[in-house]
């Protein structure tokens, strides 16, 4: 389904030239749950920003599909975002004058194929919250509403950058949990960048980065469920 090859990302010229990816390649299979891991400035976030089409490589593919996705214009990239992923980040995004279902509504609107509102806020628990604005929500709750917000475009592919890195323990475990039934319920593939070691246990493979090089690419046959994971 995604095969990045010989991906190459660099910034800076001559002396002040750095590596962000070095030559990263990586095959991720449909349906996977995959935990991204590495140091700080190891390369997770240019991987994941290449596979979402929101940056460049300076050589390499990126295939989604049987399609290079660093070959297409940026009107095909865009395409491309809309109609196969959706995105989770640290911080929310959540248009601060719009209800839950407004939020999720945005999204929605974009999609050719999305899944039903209702749906999604009652799988993630949000259903009692749908009038709220983000300033009445807690932080685990504006991540509900973020994660249906990327869902209902029913995306192939969801990539989330550090999810749980705002949240407490507590909302880290029921946000971890949340996401892998989404990936058992629909079949997504989830990408997750993340410093959290606990969250490669229960990941069926692990992609781990240094330097801008994958240097660790491991398949788990039994990744652990979230629920028996010690998360403090």
């Amino acid at each position: 389904m995604l095969e990045v090859k010989n991906a190459v990302k660099t910034y800076g010229e001559k002396e002040a030239k750095t590596y962000a990816l070095n030559n990263a390649s990586v095959t991720i299979e449909d349906g996977s749950f995959c935990a991204i891991i590495g140091p700080s400035g190891s390369g997770k976030s240019t991987l994941l920003n290449l596979i979402g089409g929101l940056d460049s490589a300076d050589s390499g593919s990126v295939i989604f599909n049987g399609k290079d996705i660093t070959k297409l214009s940026m009107k095909d990239r865009l395409e491309y975002r809309r109609e196969n992923l959706g995105f989770i980040f640290q911080f929310y995004n959540l248009v601060p004058n719009l209800t839950v279902y407004e939020n999720i509504k945005v999204c929605e609107n974009i999609s050719s194929s999305p899944l039903d509102i209702e749906e999604m806020m009652k799988v993630l628990g949000i259903a009692d919250k749908r009038d709220k604005f983000p300033s009445q929500l807690s932080g685990g709750q504006q991540q509900r509403c973020a994660i249906a917000r990327a869902l209902v475009k029913n995306p192939k592919l969801l990539l989330c950058d550090e999810p749980t890195g705002a949240l407490d323990t507590s909302n880290t475990k029921e946000i971890m949990k949340l996401l892998r039934e989404i990936n058992k319920k629909y079949g997504t593939t989830i990408l997750i960048v993340t410093h959290n070691e606990l969250i490669c246990s229960i990941s069926d493979r692990i992609i781990g980065i240094s330097d801008g090089r994958i240097v660790r690419d491991e398949k788990v046959d039994l990744p652990a469920d979230p629920d028996s994971v010690q998360w403090a």
